[in-house]
């Protein structure tokens, strides 16, 4: 309402012409104005576009409760907070009120108590539409109290009241949210004792409280958010309640790679010295969202758990981070991403997946790796000849240099904090390398040296070159030399500590 400022009393309410509507219409209209206007009303949500907005859109403009359901990550929460956009930027309430009474129908004995004593004269008060989302987390410890309300002693006691005097209560979150969003999160984490008590909230508006059946009309838009696993891993949202959440919407993870991209830059807290200092690749984007594709499929990755969008936005995060250490480290007021900085996401993969017997097995470490390895395979041949289609035609193969030279004995180690200089004489002292890249793409020298690394790590993963782990990096060399090169005289513990690196390897990549 215009001039909300001005308006303090219930008389000057009713003469600005003022009349009360539910929060569900005021969603509505709202809703439908935007629609009209053909305004973004979640913003800054991507991949939903066709599928779960105009779903959420219709629930609104049906007037229904709604449950969010999918797996980790798949921004319910986020689609909820964004529904306070649609509400009234202001609307008047009783001052005084703890239940956000509407000054035209008073939901508290103190609202209709106030206004049948001060009647025109009842002050008025101004709640901001962001006051009125509430959001609970549903855990096991959650009681009736804390949602619905209980009787209070020292209220009793210090009003001198009986406890049959409704005046006792101390009311719980759902009350104190009337014409608000409430949200719920995580619901069928929350007792089945405690889901029954939400039946007449949702359907009949009354509640009870240690013996008080108090009629209360609530007014609130309930938004419910629930995980698929926890339907039969921990919990389950009861049946009888189920039925009364009117819509039930399906979430989903990103279905392209470039939808994962504009969620992780946008979502990515990166420092403005950071970004200044590390410039990072469209390839290296791209990678880190392909890890957490790979990670959804995966054997080694509990599927019904997910993969949260939080991996690739701290993966990306941790590899910005890996090159600026690098960098300074080494005294380099810029820098570039490398595919060796990618060691630094590992630890975002391990925190961010929940592993099947048989990835317990292998350990997270391993993996993390895999994974990182499964995704430099799948992107390399978007950018180079698939190498496998050159195992019977060695002779016309685009990497018979590089391969060739290899097997002559010689190796390579890139370690991970190598400076610029190094980094570049390592890479360009392998003959062919740089003439692979050319041949397929013509840039700038910082992204020719992350496409000539590229392409080792894309030999290794197709079985054509041999890598090892060292202690700060990674030793190529010849996949033949490296299967039926016996050890020399003396050479036996320098061989067993790289039986030991390898037995930390991906299987299937030794």
């Amino acid at each position: 309402m215009k001039d909300h400022n001005k308006i303090k009393t219930l008389a000057q309410l009713k003469g600005a012409g003022y009349h009360a509507r539910s929060i569900k219409q005021e969603l509505r209209h709202n809703l439908i104005q935007k629609l009209q206007h053909r305004e973004n009303v979640f913003a800054g949500i991507w991949g939903y576009e066709e599928t779960v907005i105009p779903d959420l859109e219709r629930a609104i403009l049906a007037g229904h409760d709604i449950n969010l359901l999918g797996l980790r990550g798949q921004a319910k929460t986020r689609l909820a907070r964004l529904m306070v956009n649609l509400l009234d930027e202001y609307v008047p309430v009783i001052e005084g009120s703890e239940l956000n009474d509407d000054p035209l129908a008073p939901l508290s004995r103190f609202g209709r108590d106030l206004v049948a004593e001060l009647g025109d004269h009842t002050p008025i008060a101004w709640l901001h539409r962001n006051d009125r989302y509430t959001e609970k987390l549903a855990t096991p410890d959650v009681s009736i109290a804390d949602l619905i309300g209980d009787v209070d002693p020292i209220k009793a006691a210090a009003l001198k009241l009986p406890y049959a005097d409704e005046r006792v209560i101390h009311f719980g979150l759902i009350p104190r949210s009337h014409r608000c969003i409430f949200v719920i999160n995580e619901l069928p984490d929350l007792q089945a004792r405690i889901q029954v008590a939400l039946f007449n909230i949702l359907q009949e508006g009354d509640i009870q409280i240690r013996g008080f059946k108090l009629r209360l009309p609530l007014d609130i838009q309930f938004v419910f958010t629930a995980n698929p696993e926890d339907y039969t891993n921990r919990g389950s949202i009861v049946t009888p309640l189920k039925d009364r959440i009117d819509s039930q919407i399906i979430t989903h993870y990103p279905k392209s790679i470039d939808i994962g991209r504009k969620i992780t830059e946008q979502e990515a807290r990166l420092d403005a010295a950071q970004r200044h200092r590390v410039t990072v690749n469209d390839i290296a984007k791209d990678l880190i969202e392909q890890i957490a594709f790979e990670a959804r499929k995966s054997e080694y990755v509990d599927a019904k758990s997910g993969v949260s969008a939080r991996l690739t936005i701290s993966a990306f995060e941790n590899l910005v981070a890996a090159a600026e250490r690098r960098a300074l480290i080494n005294q380099e007021n810029q820098t570039a991403i490398r595919i060796s900085d990618f060691v630094g996401v590992v630890p975002a993969i391990t925190g961010k997946v929940e592993l099947v017997y048989e990835g317990e097995q292998e350990g997270p470490g391993i993996v993390a790796q895999n994974l990182i390895g499964k995704a430099l395979r799948t992107e390399f041949v978007k950018y180079f000849p698939d190498p496998d289609t050159f195992r019977k035609q060695k002779e016309k193969s685009p990497y018979k240099k590089i391969t060739n030279w290899f097997g002559e004995g010689n190796t390579v180690d890139l370690l991970n904090d190598m400076t610029a200089a190094d980094y570049e004489k390592a890479l360009r002292g392998v003959p062919g390398l740089a003439d692979l890249v050319k041949l397929f793409y013509k840039g700038d020298s910082a992204l020719n040296l992350f496409l000539m690394e590229f392409a080792l790590h894309g030999l290794a993963e197709y079985s054509m070159l041999s890598k090892h782990p060292l202690t700060a990096g990674l030793h190529f060399k010849d996949l033949m030399s490296s299967m039926f090169t016996m050890p020399q005289p003396g050479e036996e513990d320098e061989d067993e500590a790289a039986d030991e690196d390898d037995e930390d390897q991906p299987r299937g990549r030794r």
